[in-house]
């Protein structure tokens, strides 16, 4: 296993530089945010591309930035209407983080936005790679990023085989990086690094022979391309199973912000039953069952299925006091998909059509 540890020479740190340098100039990737040198704007394609890629981030930083100009627009906005902006993106949590993060500086810094490292990584949602890519693209800061596609470059390159998903790896690959960025331009080299990896130097068919960096790529000359980065075992993700009951009376339908601590906090959902149901303790209502729909998480793969239920103009006011409506509101049927975000699996079905939303 080649040493980690022990910091590049100084040649081949030039090496890198310089061919980094030039691959990019040859190679550009226009994107609305490169170059930009507000923070604000900065901070929030950064946020909105954790864990998402540029085609899906990118009609969604437009819609942001077309409606939150600015850090203090953003803090004003109504909580229901940043998550109903952001529906569809997952990982809901970024954008709860987001939205306090712009409160605090909003409020607390007085619009202005942090300027040094450790103050952007302060914010909420942010961490080291986030506060890197902000410090070094808005105030030209020598911080160097460290995501899955520098944590690729590097490892091929360097052949450095470990996992990459351990503490100890990762406190190597981030004193690997911060030795090879330009501390001169360490924007570009950022910028660089990032996009060498997402379209050259790519998980699937990397581009080996076109390389700037083959002649001195240790996975390129060993022939492991193939295997490296090194990865932990893949997560085992928990199966659950929910029933949704969409319930209908005078033509409103019952739904309840999520409070729970979890993914889809601040989200709204239909009453939601877990496991094995019965799905006839209301009478003689109209039921109509839908098709599975599915959503895949980090840890979990969730199966709903939707129950339409139509419940009788003179359902008496003693059901609507049942635990499972507990915390629900009627909304109007307009207003269902128009104003409330929803998980991915709801959403899906309210666009599916399947039963008769419209």
């Amino acid at each position: 296993m080649p040493n980690t540890t022990a910091a590049p020479d100084e040649r081949l740190i030039a090496f890198f530089r310089k061919n980094l340098l030039d691959w990019s100039a040859q190679n550009p990737r226009p994107m609305p945010w490169k170059g930009e040198r507000d923070p604000y704007k900065i901070w929030l394609s950064e946020i909105i591309l954790q864990q998402t890629r540029v085609e899906q981030g990118l009609p969604y930083y437009q819609k942001f930035v077309a409606k939150y100009p600015n850090v203090r627009q953003l803090a004003q906005a109504p909580e229901d209407e940043v998550m109903k902006l952001w529906e569809g993106l997952g990982y809901y949590t970024r954008a709860r983080n987001l939205h306090a993060a712009a409160k605090h500086i909003a409020f607390e810094l007085e619009g202005i936005f942090p300027n040094t490292y450790n103050e952007i990584r302060a914010l909420k949602g942010v961490g080291a790679y986030t506060a890197s890519a902000i410090a070094s693209f808005a105030f030209g800061l020598p911080h160097a990023v460290l995501d899955g596609n520098v944590y690729r470059v590097l490892a091929r390159f360097f052949g450095i085989e470990v996992a990459t998903d351990t503490a100890s790896a990762q406190k190597q690959f981030a004193t690997l990086a911060q030795n090879l960025l330009d501390p001169n331009n360490p924007a570009a080299h950022n910028q660089a690094m990032m996009d060498f990896g997402a379209t050259f130097c790519t998980p699937q068919q990397a581009r080996c022979p076109d390389c700037p960096f083959r002649s001195k790529c240790r996975a390129f000359l060993t022939d492991k391309v193939g295997e490296l980065p090194f990865k932990s075992k893949g997560l085992v993700k928990k199966k659950r199973q929910f029933y949704y009951l969409v319930l209908r009376h005078q033509g409103d339908f019952f739904v309840r912000k999520r409070t729970e601590k979890d993914i889809w906090r601040g989200l709204w959902e239909f009453p939601q039953l877990e496991g094995p149901i019965q799905v006839s303790p209301f009478g003689t209502e109209t039921i109509r069952e839908s098709e599975p729909f599915r959503q895949l998480l980090t840890h979990q793969a969730v199966t709903a299925v939707f129950f339409e239920i139509d419940l009788p103009e003179d359902t008496p006011e003693d059901f609507f006091k049942k635990p499972l409506l507990e915390g629900c509101e009627r909304i109007a049927q307009k207003k269902l998909k128009k104003n409330f975000a929803f998980p991915k699996v709801i959403d899906c079905f309210l666009k599916n059509n399947v039963l008769t939303l419209n």
